[in-house]
């Protein structure tokens, strides 16, 4: 099941799950509050945990 989840990048919302979903998600928020996604460039680096190098 999908849900919705804040974008690291703009702060908008995007959704997350299995893909099946995103209709259902996206009725439940208004247009000019969804992600349109970005490019690779723009995204944030993970943040390194504690075990990677």
């Amino acid at each position: 099941m999908c849900s919705a989840i804040t974008c690291r990048v703009c702060g908008k919302t995007t959704w997350t799950g299995c893909g099946s979903h995103v209709d259902a998600v996206r009725a439940t928020v208004r247009p000019e509050d969804w992600c349109g996604g970005h490019a690779a460039s723009a995204e944030q680096p993970a943040k390194r945990g504690w075990f990677r190098r």
